[in-house]
């Protein structure tokens, strides 16, 4: 694993695309700020549209789900969790775990109703639950995903999974949705919230797209409307994209990160950058490592006062602990063995 590229996706906020002529794309896949899970079998489209946004920022895996490709309809999380249903295979389980940081919790669960991604919504903080999940779940979700369970329906439905989608900074709801019952959920969520449609008109929500906080992958029908209210909920259109993302990635990360800020062709750069691969590879899920192009991202080079590279800041707990200029790699190691 290498070291990776912190930088904002480009193109539209929202990407348009489907798996094997099916605009649900949400059925094949889950986006968290942590990971994302796309369906084995896809096209290699469906995987590349993904990897074109999220490659370097989170990981990307392929994956079944019970055996089945249904993936987003089987499983529910966020950056703290992922919770699958008990349908799901000894190997599933090991390759979710193996795949994921350290710091995600995978979790299989022991509840009849096993279409989770259909019976939960949920960001990093909160969680609407189907009103029939038992006790020990709603204990679960609350543990392993770390957020507060309310059970509640959307629009009279009890699939609240279905018809909620969440991310940190906005939610959409079924269309159906009235103005007392968005302002309630609203309050109760902490997020603004929107009734809407996706994929022309389709009140499955989460069977037509998927989202986190800085983009949105929407079925290919979805219209030119549509997206423009998804973009405006979600805050997805802003320009401070690079922020929400070194906020999630460095800021807000539970283990130490350290960000080299470079130059391109840099020969000093490079090297330093091979170093840190090596170490990335060697203290996996205990430290994370980042390099920061400073003529792409001068927003946050102003941010540190970057004025040479390379630059090398090591981060705890959203902390600047330690910064070091020039290339040299002993201190470089130094420093990760000093606060791993």
């Amino acid at each position: 694993m290498q070291s990776s590229h912190l930088s904002p996706p480009h193109g539209h906020p929202s990407s348009v695309f489907q798996f094997e002529d099916n605009g649900e794309i949400g059925v094949f896949s889950k986006l968290t700020n942590a990971y994302c899970l796309v369906a084995i079998g896809g096209s290699e489209d469906f995987y590349s549209a993904f990897e074109s946004e999220l490659a370097g920022l989170i990981p990307i895996v392929k994956t079944f789900i019970a055996g089945t490709r249904i993936i987003g309809r089987l499983c529910v999380g966020n950056k703290n969790g992922l919770l699958v249903p008990h349908t799901t295979s000894d190997q599933e389980l090991q390759h979710l775990r193996d795949s994921l940081s350290h710091q995600v919790v995978v979790r299989r669960i022991e509840q009849r109703l096993s279409a989770l991604g259909n019976c939960i919504a949920c960001n990093d903080h909160v969680a609407l639950a189907h009103t029939d999940l038992d006790e020990e779940t709603e204990e679960i979700i609350a543990d392993v995903l770390g957020v507060k369970v309310f059970r509640q329906t959307v629009a009279g439905n009890i699939l609240v999974g279905c018809y909620c989608a969440l991310s940190n900074r906005g939610g959409i709801v079924h269309s159906h949705t009235s103005e007392e019952e968005l302002d309630e959920l609203s309050t109760l969520l902490r997020v603004p919230l929107v009734a809407g449609t996706v994929n022309r008109g389709s009140e499955v929500i989460t069977g037509g797209m998927t989202v986190n906080d800085w983009t949105a992958f929407c079925g290919s029908d979805t219209t030119a409307t549509e997206l423009s209210v998804i973009d405006s909920i979600f805050k997805l259109g802003e320009i401070s994209n690079i922020y929400k993302i070194w906020d999630s990635l460095v800021t807000e990360s539970e283990v130490p990160v350290m960000v080299m800020f470079t130059q391109d062709g840099w020969p000093p750069c490079r090297y330093v950058r091979h170093v840190m691969d090596e170490l990335d590879s060697k203290y996996t899920g205990r430290f994370k490592f980042y390099t920061l192009n400073v003529h792409e991202e001068t927003g946050i080079a102003i941010r540190y006062d970057i004025f040479n590279v390379p630059t090398t800041i090591v981060f705890k707990g959203g902390d600047e602990m330690a910064r070091v200029y020039g290339s040299n790699a002993m201190v470089v190691r130094r420093l990760v063995e000093q606060y791993v």
